[in-house]
């Protein structure tokens, strides 16, 4: 196999715009914590009411039992936002309802050097953009999610048994094309290409093509692909169509450029090491976007409430059969411990940790994030999320 070095080498032909961090990682396992005290909050059983601590307490612990410099979380609820069908493939949204009462937030944080308008890397929660505009131009009949990469990206996909002649759109969208992930060669830290990003994938071989299979180079090539179809980059699309209609003010993809946007505060590598100033060449599509707690509400409310896309291609989105239960496009369902399943999509970088999730109508959302990489024990998470969405008795 040609080394890492050798492929950075290849001259690209195919340049988009810079690149950017992304998650490495699958989504978390949709599985309640452990009820034991040493751990994490009890949380209670299946549909029943909870009195477990509620989602700012959790957010404390991340800061201790999760290791963490600091941690946020912003909730927002809109009683007004129009609810679409949680069936897939099952009948249509019905029509926004009038404004009658006010959009409800709730900021909470933990740690210092943290604010609630801070920018931050927003790693994988990217892929719910570049979807979002893969879909956008789906009902634009631009492109067909049937479509194979080899229709946009004629000879771009072959070498170790890729084959971009039977690879099609929907595959990328759901993590199912089989295609290596760059970043386990790269570990997340080398400046790419979007073209050396995908070479150095295509130096492997398949893994399971149809299965589900978690691969940033999947969105990387949906981002050549966005260009390939409008003339423009991936970024100057989304721009367009979701951060300036959206008004998210805070909402940008860097680019190569290396420093946050101001307000912000300082992120942490698992060691202690600063790692605020970082190279975003690292992802391209599959994870640029620097963001704030409130514009992420905003968008999967936005999104999730009908405003993005029409009827028939969210529910495309939250169909997740493809990837067998376990992922749509750009979206992944998680079942709390009281039955409730929540939408959304995390983001890990290095020095940054962001989870979105939200009910399937966009009402109600969550987003939280943490100064650092990782968050130590893995258990506090969904149970922040039960906190939140889960029936409480007081």
């Amino acid at each position: 196999m040609p080394s890492l070095r050798t492929l950075l080498a290849v001259p690209v032909s195919l340049t988009l715009l810079a690149l950017a961090p992304a998650t490495t990682t699958k989504p978390p396992t949709p599985t309640p914590p452990p009820a034991t005290a040493s751990t994490s909050p009890t949380l209670a059983p299946a549909s029943a009411p909870t009195t477990a601590p509620t989602a700012d307490a959790i957010l404390r612990l991340l800061t201790t039992q999760g290791r963490a410099p600091a941690a946020a979380l912003l909730t927002r609820e809109d009683p007004n936002t129009r609810t679409t069908s949680s069936t897939v493939g099952i009948g249509t949204a019905p029509a926004p309802t009038p404004v009658t009462s006010p959009i409800t937030t709730h900021y909470a944080q933990a740690g210092q050097d943290i604010a609630r308008a801070d920018h931050f890397r927003a790693g994988s929660i990217t892929k719910t953009f570049i979807a979002t505009v893969v879909l956008q131009l789906a009902a634009e009949h631009r492109l067909s999610l049937d479509d194979t990469v080899e229709q946009h990206l004629p000879g771009l996909i072959r070498g170790a048994g890729n084959d971009g002649r039977t690879m099609t759109l929907r595959a990328l969208l759901t993590h199912t094309s089989g295609l290596n992930d760059f970043t386990v060669e790269t570990k997340g830290v080398v400046p790419l290409s979007p073209l050396q990003a995908v070479r150095i994938a295509l130096t492997h071989p398949p893994t399971d093509p149809g299965r589900y299979h978690y691969s940033n180079t999947d969105y990387v090539l949906l981002g050549m692909v966005i260009h390939q179809v409008t003339g423009r980059s991936y970024a100057t699309e989304a721009e367009r169509r979701i951060i300036a209609p959206l008004g998210l003010t805070g909402t940008s993809f860097p680019g190569s450029r290396t420093s946050l946007p101001s307000p912000h505060g300082r992120a942490y590598a698992a060691d202690g090491t600063d790692v605020t100033e970082l190279d975003p060449r690292v992802a391209g599509a599959a994870g640029e976007l620097v963001s704030t707690l409130a514009d992420l509400d905003r968008f999967y409310a936005a999104l999730l409430g009908g405003e993005l896309l029409p009827p028939r291609l969210l529910r495309e989105m939250l169909d997740t059969r493809t990837a067998h239960g376990l992922y749509g496009m750009g979206l992944f369902p998680q079942k709390l411990s009281c039955g409730i399943t929540v939408w959304g999509h995390n983001g890990r970088i290095t020095g940054s940790y962001v989870r979105t999730a939200a009910t399937v109508d966009g009402r109600r959302v969550l987003t939280f994030r943490v100064n650092t990489t990782a968050i130590a024990d893995p258990d506090l998470e969904p149970a922040l999320l039960a906190a939140e969405f889960c029936p409480r008795t007081s």
